[in-house]
């Protein structure tokens, strides 16, 4: 998540699925058109390899974070670990010998986060992953386009607003989701899409940005979607995570309601194909504080 201007559909997207939007920008990568045949295109093998290596020797969270950031880090880990939700997903990866995560700080992306660097076995298991916090994650509230959770939070969206700490907290549950989501998606697919994107974007490069371009919609076919649309399932996801936290959190306050209003209103403008995704957390708020969906 990236504070920016917006630039909107239709987008190029890579692999990362990094298209820009009002408020939110996740590093594009454009590619040049090329001459090859979609058709007879191959991937860079050692890239591709990359991503289906690394036997794990020690398996936990590895939290490698410079002095600078300890402090703000270990206010935004109390935080996310205050609920039942933090603490599940952080004893999930804490205890899993087979898998390493990563979790580090960077000065870039500073009011964002990502998570990257997966990496599979050779039995199709992910094996490893990275989650990057922006410096400043207690900044900033992203586009309700794709982010409906977060930008809820945001002064005057609802009876309740949250910044620092708790914002943050709700930026690292985002990221658990994109990290659950790809623990369960198949290595193969995950491999096709990585060969099939470039292609896709500089087809569409090529061809005046024609979505209707046969090609095109055999490649999406292939993928299961188009690149947006990809994207925009994990982003979906990793809202519906960080929407899991905030019920834990604020599950007995008042204002509950309030902010779950504010969702449910920029989930139906905005994303209403995935309105039950976020309609189930809702409805699994405990009898006494349950809001209406």
């Amino acid at each position: 998540m990236r504070i920016a201007n917006i630039v909107y559909l239709p987008l190029v997207v890579s692999l990362c699925f990094t298209p820009v939007v009002s408020g939110v920008q996740l590093r594009p990568t454009v590619f040049e058109p090329s001459p090859v045949s979609y058709r007879d295109w191959q991937p860079d093998e050692t890239a591709i390899k990359d991503l289906f290596l690394t036997p794990v020797d020690n398996g936990g969270i590895k939290e490698v974070i410079t002095a600078k950031y300890v402090r703000r880090y270990q206010e935004w880990k109390s935080e996310f670990l205050s609920t039942p939700m933090g603490r599940a997903e952080w004893d999930s990866y804490g205890r899993n010998g087979r898998f390493v995560l990563t979790i580090t700080v960077s000065e870039e992306n500073s009011r964002g986060a990502g998570t990257s660097k997966y990496k599979w076995n050779d039995a199709g298991e992910l094996v490893a992953a990275t989650i990057t916090l922006g410096g400043r994650i207690s900044e900033g509230y992203p586009n309700p386009v794709y982010y409906p959770v977060m930008n809820s939070l945001a002064p005057g969206n609802s009876s309740y607003s949250a910044s620092g700490s708790i914002l943050a907290a709700t930026k690292i549950a985002h990221e658990f989701g994109h990290l659950d989501r790809m623990a369960k998606t198949n290595a193969a697919v995950y491999r096709l899409q990585s060969q099939l994107i470039p292609v896709y974007n500089s087809i569409l490069l090529s061809n005046g940005r024609n979505v209707r371009d046969p090609r095109l919609i055999e490649l999406a076919q292939r993928m299961g979607g188009t690149p947006v649309e990809l994207w925009e399932d994990r982003e979906y996801w990793g809202e519906v995570k960080a929407m899991v936290f905030l019920r834990d959190k604020i599950a007995k306050q008042g204002y509950q309601c309030s902010l779950f209003n504010k969702i449910r209103e920029f989930v139906d403008t905005y994303a209403k194909a995935y309105r039950q995704r976020f309609a189930e957390v809702a409805e699994s708020t405990p009898a006494s504080y349950e809001c209406s969906w």
